[in-house]
C-alpha cells in the first residue's frame, strides 16, 4: 500500500475535508428570501437582484355576493418581470378576465372569459434592510387598462392607477418577518352601453398587515388582514362602505429559480352606507377573494 509523505498533499485533504464537513452543516435557514411574495395578497418590499428576470401567472379571484346568487371573478396576468438595478423592478404584461354570474342583482348573467387587458408596475425600494436597519420599504405604481369591468364582466372602457407602500421587517433572521401595506388606487370607467352616463369615478383606500414564519428553509405559512374603503369620486370624495378580509397564506419554494405563493381572504365584516342594517358589503366587494401565482426566474 502506497503512503502520501507529502506535506503539501496533506494540507490539501485536510482542507478538502474540513470544505466538505463544513458544506454539510450549512443552516438552510441562512439562505436569503424574496420578500415581495411570502405575504400573500400584501406585498413585501423585495425586488429581487440586480438584472434577474422572472415570468408568472397570476391569478386573483372574487367570489361570493348576496342572497341564493352565484358569483365568480377572476383575473390573470402573464407577468414579465425585470430588475434593471438594485433599487428598480419593472413588470408588465396583458391579463385574462372570467367571469360567472347567475342571479346576482343589478347584474346580467353571464359566464364568459376572454382578453380583460394590460397593466404595467415600477417598484422602487426607498429604504434597503441591513444588519443594523431591519426595516425595508418600497414604493410602488400599477397603472392598468381594461376592455371587460372586474366586476360585472361589462365591456367597458377603465382605467386604473394603483399606488402601494410596501414594508416589511425582519423580527427573527430569515425566519419570521411582518409586512405591511398602504394602498390608494383612483380608477375611472366608461359605459358606453350606458348613454349620457359619462365617466364613472371611484377610489378605493386601504391597509394590511400580515406575519409569516418560515417553517420550513423552502416553506413560509402566514396570516394577513386587510382594512379596505370605497369611495365615489377619485379623491375619497364621497364614502360608500368598507370591508374587512382576514384569511392564511403560503409561499413555497419549489426548486432553485421556481416558487408558488397562494392566499385565501374572508370577508368578516363590513359596513354599505345605502344599507346600514348589512353586516357585510357585498356591493363595492365580494365574500372571498384568493391569489395563486407561480413563477420561474431566470
Amino acid at each position: 500500500m502506497r503512503i502520501v509523505r507529502s506535506p503539501r498533499a496533506l494540507v490539501f485533504a485536510a482542507l478538502f475535508f474540513t470544505a466538505a464537513a463544513h458544506a454539510q452543516n450549512v443552516d438552510p435557514y441562512l439562505r436569503d428570501i424574496e420578500t415581495k411574495y411570502i405575504f400573500g395578497i400584501t406585498e413585501g418590499s423585495g425586488i429581487g437582484l440586480e438584472g434577474e428576470k422572472e415570468f408568472s401567472l397570476e391569478t386573483l379571484s372574487r367570489m361570493g355576493k348576496g342572497g341564493g346568487s352565484r358569483y365568480w371573478a377572476s383575473e390573470t396576468k402573464a407577468e414579465f418581470e425585470f430588475t434593471p438595478n438594485q433599487y428598480i423592478q419593472l413588470e408588465f404584461g396583458p391579463f385574462m378576465s372570467a367571469h360567472r354570474i347567475k342571479d346576482v342583482p343589478d347584474f346580467d348573467n353571464r359566464n364568459q372569459f376572454g382578453l380583460g387587458g394590460f397593466f404595467g408596475e415600477i417598484r422602487y425600494q426607498l429604504l434597503d434592510r441591513s444588519q443594523s436597519q431591519p426595516l425595508a420599504v418600497t414604493l410602488s405604481a400599477e397603472p392598468e387598462w381594461r376592455r371587460i369591468d372586474e366586476t360585472s364582466g361589462r365591456i367597458v372602457d377603465n382605467y386604473e392607477l394603483e399606488l402601494k407602500v410596501n414594508a416589511d421587517v425582519e423580527l427573527i433572521p430569515n425566519r419570521f418577518y411582518f409586512g405591511a401595506n398602504l394602498l390608494y388606487e383612483p380608477e375611472a370607467t366608461h359605459d358606453p352601453d350606458r348613454v349620457g352616463a359619462g365617466w364613472q369615478k371611484e377610489s378605493k383606500g386601504g391597509v394590511s398587515g400580515a406575519l409569516s414564519y418560515r417553517v420550513l428553509p423552502q416553506v413560509f405559512l402566514g396570516a394577513e388582514a386587510w382594512y379596505l374603503r370605497h369611495y365615489d369620486g377619485s379623491l375619497f370624495n364621497t364614502f360608500t362602505g368598507d370591508a374587512v378580509f382576514v384569511g392564511p397564506t403560503l409561499y413555497v419554494q419549489l426548486g432553485p429559480k421556481m416558487f408558488m405563493t397562494a392566499a385565501w381572504n374572508v370577508q368578516v365584516t363590513g359596513s354599505e352606507v345605502d344599507d346600514p342594517t348589512a353586516k357585510l358589503n357585498l356591493s363595492e366587494f365580494s365574500r372571498q377573494r384568493a391569489k395563486l401565482k407561480v413563477a420561474v426566474e431566470f
